[in-house]
């Protein structure tokens, strides 16, 4: 439900009006958005087309991939129309709709991250059982449940924000509907939601650190009494895993625990700026140049094309 007073639309001020090359950053923007786009579907793509990637961690890497695909769609196409067109407005429906899915995604993308190191920790610890631990069902069963998780809170947090009046200036101080940018524009008292939605984001981001502490905990007492080849490609596996998860939970800690006197609309928008159009463009590179497995399967589909071509002539 939406409340009446949010007919009229919202004013998103978005990082151009604050740039003293707004052309200039736009085109960054938009040369970073295709390298998101066609970095993490190629990604997919070799999962899904080399049998060799056919395993659990690549599987839940492409879910990370269509993850982050998503969620730059969301923000940065009405980001860069609305400074092309000389636009700043968005509608309280697409407001809405804008708010769910991100929630729904970055939600996602926090089990999914606890996800892939419980992967990580039976396959290094446990090997022997990983086939039967990590099987397909299992997989999907998973990837589901991140995805239900994320879509639940998304729900919760845009029906209850999308209620409040919104008596104040109907100006974002943010490049798209982002919860705590939102909240801030009801005149009514909005504590008590804060205060739930803060100790909600707690445990969004608490529980999976824990099963990510957890888990790497275990895989690193495990490589230190293992010293071998392999043990040093399963540490570099996980250093890459440890580095998206820092990444991304360090900027969700920011947003949504710490106290609101660290808040200042730029410091805001700089660290959205950052894990929504940033770290969806370091996790294709993260996991693919530094896997050999996914580098061979890319090595292998360029060799195709010519003798594909040869083929047909």
């Amino acid at each position: 439900m939406i409340s009446d007073s949010g007919q009229s639309d919202f004013i998103l001020v978005g990082i151009f009006s604050q740039s003293k090359h707004p052309t200039f950053l736009c085109v960054i923007i938009f040369i970073v958005f295709l390298l998101v786009l066609s970095g993490n579907s190629l990604l997919i793509f070799l999962i899904y087309s080399d049998a060799h990637l056919h395993t659990p961690m690549y599987f839940f890497i492409s879910q990370l991939s269509l993850m982050d695909v998503m969620y730059i769609s969301i923000t940065v196409p009405k980001m860069l129309m609305n400074q092309v067109l000389s636009m700043n407005k968005i509608s309280t429906l697409e407001c809405g709709m804008q708010m769910f899915l991100y929630v729904t995604l970055g939600g996602s993308e926090c089990f999914l991250l606890a996800t892939m190191a419980y992967d990580r920790y039976v396959a290094i610890c446990h090997p022997l059982h990983y086939p039967v631990l990590m099987n397909h069902r299992l997989c999907l069963l998973l990837a589901s449940g991140c995805w239900f998780l994320g879509s639940v809170d998304g729900f919760m947090l845009t029906s209850i924000t999308m209620t409040f009046p919104f008596c104040r200036t109907r100006e974002i101080h943010h490049f798209f509907c982002e919860v705590p940018a939102i909240v801030k524009l009801s005149c009514s008292d909005t504590s008590l939601y804060e205060t739930v939605m803060y100790l909600c984001c707690v445990l969004m981001l608490l529980i999976p650190v824990a099963v990510i502490s957890s888990s790497y905990s275990f895989i690193l007492f495990t490589i230190h009494r293992i010293n071998s080849a392999k043990s040093q490609k399963s540490f570099a596996t996980c250093s890459s895993h440890m580095t998206v998860v820092i990444l991304f939970y360090g900027a969700g800690v920011y947003n949504y625990m710490l106290p609101s006197f660290y808040h200042t609309p730029e410091k805001d928008i700089m660290v959205s700026v950052f894990y929504t159009i940033l770290t969806p463009l370091l996790n294709p590179l993260i996991y693919s140049l530094r896997n050999k497995d996914v580098t061979e399967a890319l090595k292998k589909m360029v060799n195709v094309g010519p003798v594909f071509q040869e083929i047909i002539k």
